[in-house]
Parts: structure tokens; C-alpha cells; sequence
């Protein structure tokens, strides 16, 4: 899928790891302070990933997995691409994906700050504010 500045990619733990970490790890280790050791989990080689790359470069720009159990998580978009679409399109991405996989709904845990982001692309808040890692979340459920 081609959009504007950038190419997305369905991609695989095993293939693309160090891709996929190197934008993760910018985002949550290196700028949220996210404790490395909790960054990788065991969702990861079950999990779909989609990738952000720089057309002109091709280096990573962001990423985004969703796992078996209908939840997307580890959405992270580098800081200089930050509201250029990247985001979006990676959510659009999975949500797609989602539905041909014929998943009844998605969930996800939003940093508070972000809930108007997800509520964009449809995801509704739910429940009270809770701690993951030190940042302050909220769940959120699209029903497709």
C-alpha cells in the first residue's frame, strides 16, 4: 500500500524484527523512558505487524501489531514523522486486516494523551484511567 511520503508493508517478527525495533525502540525505550525489558513480549512472533518505511530511504517510521486476540498495541511512529498520516494509515492498515480476518471488534490500551487519535479512526474510551508502564492508559473498543 502506497501513501504520499511513505509505504506500508505487512510484516513478520522473524523477517523484520530489527526494523520494527528500531522504531520501537525510539519511541518507547529511548523518548517514554519504557523499560527495555518489557518492550518485547510473547505476542510479538504471533502477533500481524505492519510497517511504516520512508519511501525516498527506506528506513522505518513506524509500526503497529495486531494480536491473534482481536487487540492492537505497540503503535509507535517516529518523532519527525509525527502528524504526517503515518499513524493514521497504520491504524486503517490493521484495521482492515482485522476485518479480513473477520474480528468482531478491536481492542487497545491508549496513553491518555492519545485517546483523540484513536477516536478518529472510531475507538471509543472505556473505563477509568490505569498505569502500564508508568504512562497513564485507557482501554478502547472499535466495533467493526
Amino acid at each position: 500500500m502506497r501513501t504520499g511520503p511513505f509505504h506500508l508493508q505487512p510484516a513478520s517478527w522473524d523477517t523484520h524484527r530489527e526494523l520494527l525495533l528500531a522504531v520501537r525502540t525510539a519511541v518507547f525505550v529511548e523518548e517514554q523512558k519504557v523499560p527495555d525489558e518489557i518492550e518485547v513480549d510473547a505476542s510479538d512472533p504471533v502477533s500481524f505487524h505492519a510497517l511504516a518505511l520512508d519511501q525516498k530511504s527506506g528506513e522505518p517510521i513506524g509500526t503497529a501489531r495486531l494480536l491473534p486476540e482481536a487487540k492492537i498495541g505497540r503503535v509507535a511512529v517516529l518523532s519527525d514523522w509525527r502528524k504526517t498520516g503515518v499513524g493514521r494509515a497504520l491504524m486503517e492498515f490493521l484495521i482492515e486486516q482485522a476485518r479480513e480476518q473477520q474480528m468482531g471488534e478491536l481492542t487497545l490500551h491508549a496513553q491518555s494523551w492519545t485517546i483523540g487519535f484513536y477516536e478518529k479512526v472510531g475507538f471509543v474510551a472505556e473505563g477509568p484511567e490505569f498505569d502500564e508502564a508508568g504512562i497513564p492508559h485507557r482501554n478502547m473498543r472499535l466495533i467493526l
